[in-house]
């Protein structure tokens, strides 16, 4: 199975707004979860650094801004609001 990125390397998007990541932290209880200094990054532009794969499917990035491991949920395209 070939696992597949929303947003490939280079790609411009935003953290979704702080609402959306609390929820996602008070949710999700697997691996690589939000830190407090990402949760900061609330609505902030930044752009796509490295996307890997946790087993599984899941897609995590790393931002060329912002600190942490990011989940493909909490980034949305950069024009959104």
């Amino acid at each position: 199975m070939a696992y597949t990125e929303k947003y490939p390397i280079g790609t411009e998007i935003r953290i979704v707004t702080r609402e959306k990541l609390d929820a996602f932290k008070r949710e999700w209880a697997y691996h690589h979860p939000l830190s407090d200094e990402q949760m900061s990054g609330a609505g902030s532009p930044d752009r796509v650094k490295t996307v890997g794969f946790y087993h599984g499917g899941d897609v995590l990035y790393q931002l060329a801004r912002h600190p942490g491991t990011w989940h493909e949920c909490c980034l949305e395209p950069a024009g959104s609001k």
